[in-house]
């Protein structure tokens, strides 16, 4: 019960935070910021123990730090490499995360699964060959993020195959989430400007770290 408290309260405070701007509260935005991600590392601190927790709460912690850090990414490039570094840790430990997750089946979904690769690696090469250009000496950084998000996304959606439903969907759904977020990200800074960027980047990846949190949790919860 306390941690669909918290999960709630996520919901209401992230709401909050994407509806500051629109009536001129940007400031109070930015100093919100960092309360986002607490909310979830405290509904995972707060559940029992399970096989991953870990590694949930440090790709959570990892993202959080990326949170922090991309908030000066307007004043160095440093900061939004340093960004970078600490989300590709994020998206490392969650591919680790959901290799972990207990299956129930996994049979009769070869076609499914090399279609679902074939989508997914024509997402990778054409990120690539749209942005490619226009990374400059970000070239192998970004390209070396794209590959670990786009793996991180192959195995959500393998895993979706095989895990219990309907928390595999969410986990998946949470996954498309977070690359969506990225993608805007990196489109909005490297090829053009995306209006209304900020509330599009924010709002996929409030949505794609909730949909992950509660999912993994749903998935390893005692029956």
């Amino acid at each position: 019960m306390k941690t669909n408290s918290i999960l709630n309260c996520y919901l209401i405070f992230s709401l909050l935070y994407l509806l500051l701007p629109f009536i001129g509260l940007d400031t109070v935005n930015w100093y919100l910021k960092p309360f986002l991600l607490p909310f979830l590392l405290g509904t995972v601190l707060l559940t029992a123990d399970f096989q991953g927790k870990k590694l949930l709460l440090s790709a959570l912690l990892f993202s959080w730090i990326g949170d922090i850090i991309l908030m000066f990414a307007d004043k160095a490039e440093i900061y939004f490499i340093l960004g970078l570094v600490s989300f590709l840790l994020s998206h490392i430990l969650y591919i680790v995360l959901f290799s972990r997750q207990p299956k129930s089946a996994l049979k009769g979904t070869s076609v499914a699964l090399y279609l679902g690769a074939i989508l997914i690696l024509g997402y990778f090469f054409g990120m690539v060959s749209l942005l490619f250009p226009k990374l400059g000496p970000l070239q192998i950084p970004v390209m070396v993020y794209a590959a670990v998000i786009t793996t991180m996304l192959f195995v959500a959606y393998k895993g979706s195959l095989a895990w219990e439903k309907p928390a595999a969907y969410f986990i998946l759904a949470g996954a498309i989430f977070f690359v969506l977020s990225d993608s805007i990200l990196a489109i909005n800074k490297f090829y053009q400007p995306i209006a209304q960027s900020g509330f599009w980047i924010m709002s996929t990846y409030i949505l794609a770290q909730y949909l992950i949190v509660s999912a993994i949790l749903r998935l390893n919860q005692k029956k």
